[in-house]
């Protein structure tokens, strides 16, 4: 899997991903399936990661289509009142899926604006390895993206920047205990006092850390490459200094990650 050579300035979460994988995917008979929680500003590379992922388990398009299933909170589940309908649609989804096939895969975006309460109703499929009703679970992998946490680890990054010590000196189980606590306590969190949360049914944490000036460099480069256009030294820099935006006296991190990217490569190009 080419997480370290595609993904940019997340070494924690490349490191703890590829590890995670390669042991659930050894493991003939895992006693639960593999749950992670990815966390970290917008931009910073969650939706990317969970697409490589996808990728590596299934190659061929019309496998993927058939066994990666995705759910955004604002579009499957953006009422409220309606959480018990959901709730139950959400089991019988699982459920049905992972019948048809053990290792299925679950990418949940958006767990910002996921009703409270409702990631709840998987908790079942997420702890029994013995088979429930006939369906085994513990081969499934359930991705939760969240950018809840974010300013949290962009505070510890900070930190660390101006105590002069480097990104990769930050600690990856620090991080991951404040992440779980965070969630756990923030009512704009999809994992408000969740009990998912309760049984350490989360199996990591995963922390997006925010991306500098020379990991938008390095994003621009390539999406320049990806558009075929040469690569302007000139236009990179240019583009990669207007979205190192934060702090606003320091301009360390790009607010944006790299989800504007593309889109200022399209303007000047």
């Amino acid at each position: 899997m080419a997480l370290e050579q595609k993904v940019f300035g997340q070494h924690l979460a490349t490191q703890v991903v590829l590890k995670a994988l390669s042991a659930h995917s050894r493991d003939k008979q895992p006693r639960k399936p593999l749950v992670m929680s990815f966390h970290g500003w917008t931009g910073t590379g969650k939706t990317f990661v969970s697409k490589i992922i996808a990728q590596n388990l299934y190659q061929r398009h019309e496998a993927r289509r058939r066994f990666v299933h995705q759910y955004d909170a604002v579009l499957h589940f953006p009422h409220a009142e309606h959480t018990k309908q959901y709730k139950e649609q959400l089991q019988k989804w699982i459920r049905g899926n992972v019948s048809v096939c053990p290792r299925s895969l679950f990418i949940f975006s958006e767990m910002d604006q996921m009703p409270h309460g409702l990631i709840d109703s998987i908790m079942p499929y997420l702890s029994h390895r013995e088979p429930i009703n006939g369906v085994y679970y513990g081969k499934a992998i359930f991705l939760f993206l969240n950018n809840a946490g974010g300013d949290k680890i962009t505070e510890v990054a900070l930190d660390h920047w101006r105590r002069q010590k480097g990104r990769e000196e930050i600690p990856l189980m620090d991080l991951q205990s404040m992440l779980s606590a965070e969630i756990f306590n923030n009512r704009n969190s999809g994992f408000w006092k969740s009990k998912l949360i309760q049984k350490n049914l989360v199996d990591y944490f995963i922390p997006f850390l925010p991306l500098e000036y020379k990991h938008v460099k390095e994003c621009v480069q390539e999406e320049l490459r990806y558009q075929g256009h040469q690569e302007d030294e000139d236009l990179i820099i240019k583009i990669a200094l207007a979205m190192s935006d934060y702090p606003s006296e320091d301009r360390i991190y790009s607010s944006k990650g790299c989800k504007t990217v593309a889109s200022k490569v399209n303007l000047v190009t």
